[in-house]
């Protein structure tokens, strides 16, 4: 079984993050994202990936330049313009050569999925492709789907207004397609997989669906990308991970709970950090507080700031002494202003 990855977005929701590297080599803690993805997949007996890229493709040929990631190799299919969805997978497929059924993940989503039982379901209904949904309070960020008793999908609708959804079971980004598909995607154009090739499949009746009824999580936006990090630090995927890096270097004084801190990390004395992520070669100041929030490589929180309710600070970004930010985007320090 092989597997394309798409991982060619701009990743504009977690900018100033994005605006060095793709938010799949970003890390969870402290792995690339990307690394959490074909974990999965291999775990479930995928043995070639294809990473359908657009930006920033030299992030990923540096980061594994033997070709492999979790013991499998790689192919890098580098899409020449931006494609959309279904342009990508087409040109990805093809690119690398796959003639059989594949498997198609969003490289943005993390997930414990049984792909044993997508797989069971569309050799069951000799479908064409299958989809996995997952249940969601809010559907209106996404395509919703609803379906028949048999799994079969009855429409694909994006995104709807919110109370307007006819189920709460969204498109959760993992597809099982036959090489028949490819066939259906014009070459040389966006093509959206959610907006045409889908809706064309449910008329034809050949497009089916089944609840992942798992762990599934976007980690697109600052607050979900920190969530993905505690639910692998807390216990709810499993065994508690450790989230401290070994040459990370906290202050003994200093509260650090539920956070991924990355290589070569400094923590003041008297400094909180809580379910937050601390890329390498951050600083955190003495007396410092990062609550629910993501400081970049390099990045300087000063003596005595205070950042809360998801704020992202870039790569060297600087907060300044006695900052006190909600929410906030923070890229550079302010002319003249310096950490400490």
């Amino acid at each position: 079984m092989q597997a394309v990855v798409l991982v060619g977005g701009f990743g504009t929701r977690l900018r100033p993050l994005t605006n060095t590297r793709p938010k799949q080599m970003l890390p969870i803690v402290n792995r690339p994202m990307v690394e959490h993805v074909v974990g999965h997949l291999v775990r479930h007996g995928v043995s070639r990936v294809v990473l359908a890229l657009g930006y920033r493709p030299d992030a990923f040929v540096d980061a594994y330049p033997d070709g492999r990631c979790g013991g499998v190799p790689l192919h890098y299919a580098v899409e020449p313009e931006p494609l959309d969805t279904a342009g990508a997978i087409r040109f990805a497929a093809r690119d690398a050569g796959v003639e059989g059924r594949f498997v198609v993940v969003n490289g943005d989503v993390l997930t414990d999925l049984d792909l044993g039982r997508v797989l069971a379901l569309h050799d069951e209904r000799g479908a064409e492709a299958t989809i996995t949904l997952h249940r969601v309070t809010d559907p209106s960020r996404y395509g919703v789907v609803p379906t028949d008793t048999t799994g079969r999908v009855e429409a694909f609708v994006e995104k709807p207004p919110p109370g307007e959804a006819p189920t709460d079971l969204i498109n959760a980004g993992t597809y099982v397609l036959e090489p028949s598909v490819l066939d259906r995607i014009a070459g040389g154009r966006r093509v959206s997989i959610e907006r045409e090739v889908f809706p064309a499949m449910v008329a034809d009746h050949t497009l089916y669906a089944i609840d992942g009824e798992t762990y599934w999580i976007d980690t697109g936006t600052p607050a979900e990308y920190v969530q993905a990090q505690v639910d692998l630090l807390d216990g709810t995927r499993g065994c508690a991970l450790t989230g401290v890096h070994r040459t990370a270097d906290v202050d003994p004084r200093a509260d650090v709970e539920l956070s991924a801190v990355g290589a070569g990390v400094v923590v003041g004395p008297g400094a909180r950090v809580t379910r937050s992520v601390l890329l390498p070669g951050a600083t955190i100041g003495a007396g410092a507080v990062v609550d629910g929030s993501i400081v970049g490589e390099g990045a300087d929180v000063a003596r005595g700031a205070h950042l809360s309710e998801h704020c992202v600070v870039g790569d060297g970004g600087v907060v300044p002494r006695d900052a006190r930010l909600a929410g906030a985007r923070v890229e550079r320090a302010p002319e003249g202003v310096r950490g400490g």
